[in-house]
C-alpha cells in the first residue's frame, strides 16, 4: 500500500503530469573541477555484514488489523493530500501535490475530484462506464468498465494512464499488497499529533519501496505515510496524508455519474500522449505505479 504509500501520486488522463513533465525537465548540474585527492580509506563500517531481515509479530498485526478494517467496509469516503518530489535543474528536489475527495462503494462504485499542482480531474465509476472529465478544458472520456472496482482500476491504468495513489485502500485486501515481497516489518512507536489522534508508527519494506506508515491507534486508519523507492537512485520521497475519514457515509442515488458530461467535449478514453501507461509501472501487486525520470 502506498500512497501508496502507500504510493504516492497519479498519472492524469486528461492533461501532462506535473511529476512527468517536471522528470522530463530534470537535469543535473554542470560538473566542476575538483582536486586531487587521495583514495578514501576504506571504514570497517562499509564492511559489515548487512542487517538480517526483521519482520515483528506486532507490526504485521497492526497493518492485517488497518487492511480488515478497510476491507469491512461497504462505502466509505475519505481525503487524500498527496505530496511528491521531482528533479529540479538545480539538483534539489521541488515538490508537487494533489487533493482528491474520494467516495467509494463496494463492489463497483468509485468518485475522485482531484485538485492540485495540474490540472484539475473528475473521475466515475457506476459499475458499467468509467468516465473521466476535465473541468478546466471541459473535455469528457467515457469508457464501458468492468463489473469490479479493481478491475476498472486496473482497466483504466492500461488505457488511460489513469492511477490514484490510493488504489491500495480500495482494494478488498489491502495487506495483499505489502505482503508480496515483503523484506521488513518493525514497529517504531506512537505519535499524538498525526491526523488528530493517537497513531501507531511502523515501517515496511518491500522488493519495490520503504514505507512509513501510521495507523490509527483506535480505529485501525492509515492516517500518513512516507514511501521511498528502493531502485530510485534520487532518493525522492512521496508522501500521502488520508484525512476526514468516514465509514458508511451516506450516499446519494446519482453521486457516481455527472451532468457535466453531457455537455463537454468528447474525447476518446486513452492516453494524452497516445501509449498508454507511458513513463510508468504497470501497479502490480506489491508494486504501485510511480513516474519514470526522463532525461531532457
Amino acid at each position: 500500500m502506498i500512497p501508496y504509500p502507500l504510493t504516492m501520486y497519479r498519472a492524469v488522463l486528461l492533461g501532462a503530469s506535473l511529476l512527468l513533465a517536471g522528470s522530463a525537465c530534470a537535469q543535473q548540474p554542470p560538473a566542476t573541477a575538483t582536486k586531487a585527492s587521495k583514495p578514501a580509506k576504506t571504514s570497517s563500517k562499509a564492511m559489515a555484514p548487512a542487517p538480517q531481515p526483521v519482520i515483528e509479530t506486532k507490526a504485521i498485526d497492526l497493518l492485517k488489523a488497518m487492511s480488515e478494517r478497510l476491507a469491512a467496509a461497504r462505502a466509505l469516503s475519505f481525503t487524500a493530500l498527496v505530496t511528491y518530489e521531482a528533479p529540479s535543474r538545480l539538483g534539489p528536489a521541488l515538490a508537487y501535490t494533489t487533493r482528491s475527495e474520494v467516495l467509494m462503494q463496494r463492489p463497483d462504485k468509485l468518485r475522485v475530484i482531484t485538485l492540485g499542482d495540474g490540472p484539475a480531474s473528475e473521475f466515475y465509476y457506476d459499475g458499467k462506464t468509467m468516465t473521466a472529465y476535465a473541468p478546466a478544458d471541459n473535455l469528457v472520456a467515457i469508457a464501458a468498465a468492468p463489473a469490479t472496482l479493481e478491475a476498472t482500476l486496473q482497466t483504466a491504468f492500461d488505457t488511460a494512464a489513469i492511477y490514484f495513489p490510493f488504489s491500495d485502500v480500495l482494494f478488498t485486501d489491502p495487506y495483499r499488497n505489502i505482503a508480496e515481497g515483503l523484506k521488513q516489518a518493525f514497529y517504531i512507536g506512537q505519535s499524538r499529533v498525526i491526523g488528530g489522534t493517537v497513531t501507531d508508527m511502523l515501517a515496511y519494506v518491500n522488493d519495490h519501496v520503504f514505507v512509513q506508515i501510521w495507523i490509527g491507534a483506535e480505529d485501525k486508519l492509515p492516517r500518513l505515510l512516507r514511501a521511498v523507492y528502493r531502485d530510485d537512485p534520487l532518493r525522492l520521497r512521496h508522501q500521502m496524508e488520508l484525512s476526514n475519514w468516514q465509514l458508511a457515509p451516506a450516499v446519494a442515488a446519482d453521486a457516481f455519474t455527472t451532468p457535466k458530461a453531457t455537455a463537454a467535449v468528447p474525447i476518446s478514453f486513452a492516453h494524452p500522449a497516445g501509449q498508454p501507461g507511458q513513463g510508468l509501472q504497470p501497479p502490480t501487486r506489491g508494486k504501485p505505479a510511480r513516474a519514470q525520470s526522463t532525461k531532457p
